[in-house]
């Protein structure tokens, strides 16, 4: 009987021994009870227990967790937008004892401060604020969360509003109100580019017209110059200005029919062509140089003598 009792006590005492012993992972804490009641806090690594006596109440982890909370509420300008809150916390390592007997459920704490301080926070704003705003609601989550949250043992690192999303149909409105605002500044861009264009090419065209201009003046100056060096020598050879006048037109004159003789589509108005026809033309055109001239030579002298009229 013995022989039988004996393998069974050591069984059993290895196995109790075994049991003394527990591994505590790298930043976790675990809670010891002593029949029921707190006993220590075991920090990570290898820990010692009294088997049957002491036990393992639970672990909380010390590293940094976050815990997303989706709130719905109404804006001033009474338009629904859900936004979701990240709350970055963690378990302070010296408020361990605090962190798991007072508080039983630290996720709906938390996200009942959440609810809390959104919906007193969001309805004050409007939508476009919102989304301007929403550090000022991250900041006020957080600030409201440590005041409540510290007593507990935790500790609120960060809070972020990551998202907000209005309703669908506010959505498509902005969307809306976007694409029109930007068809508005689209449409001045290309107002002004027309106007610019329109200036540039009214100054090309002044530009144009006086280099035009410029030119004429420059030809005509020119055709002046020539017809009176043609004068000049004219009157060497005893031919008056009048006749010398006369006989430059009259050489114009053959000179443009020609020109217009040469084309295969021009329409062409013939003087009469007797042989007496450029001898008439010719003095007609010496008469009336002569009275032109004396008529102008009367009324310079009127102007020098006023009186005599």
């Amino acid at each position: 009987m013995s022989q039988i009792f004996f393998p069974v006590v050591v069984f059993f005492g290895v196995i109790i021994l075994i049991s003394s012993f527990f591994i505590v992972k790298q930043q976790t804490a675990a809670i010891i009870e002593r029949f029921g009641k707190f006993q220590s806090i075991r920090k990570s690594g290898l820990q010692l227990k009294i088997p049957l006596v002491d036990r393992i109440a639970g672990r909380l982890s010390l590293k940094i967790q976050q815990l997303d909370v989706i709130v719905e509420t109404k804006t001033l300008d009474d338009v629904f937008v859900k936004l979701k809150v990240s709350v970055q916390y963690k378990v302070l390592p010296e408020k361990v004892y605090d962190a798991f007997y007072k508080l039983d459920y630290p996720h709906e704490q938390i996200t009942s401060y959440v609810f809390d301080v959104v919906r007193a926070e969001v309805p004050k704003m409007k939508l476009d604020d919102v989304f301007v705003k929403k550090d000022d609601i991250a900041i006020a989550v957080k600030t409201e969360l440590n005041d409540a949250m510290m007593e507990y043992g935790y500790d609120i690192i960060r809070t972020l509003v990551t998202d907000i999303d209005p309703d669908a149909q506010v959505k498509i409105a902005m969307n809306r109100i976007n694409a029109a605002d930007r068809e508005k500044t689209a449409a001045q861009y290309e107002g002004d580019a027309a106007r610019i264009l329109i200036v540039e090419k009214a100054k090309a065209e002044a530009e144009s017209k006086r280099l035009q201009g410029q030119g004429i003046a420059d030809q005509r100056r020119e055709i002046a110059r020539g017809l009176e060096e043609s004068v000049d020598v004219l009157n060497r050879v005893g031919i008056n200005s009048q006749e010398a006048s006369a006989l430059i037109v009259v050489t114009q004159h053959y000179d443009t029919l020609q020109s217009l003789g040469q084309e295969t589509n021009s329409n062409l108005i013939l003087l009469p062509n007797s042989p007496q026809a450029a001898s008439n033309m010719l003095n007609d055109m010496v008469a009336s140089f002569t009275a032109s001239n004396q008529i102008g030579e009367s009324m310079k002298e009127a102007k020098r003598n006023p009186k005599k009229r």
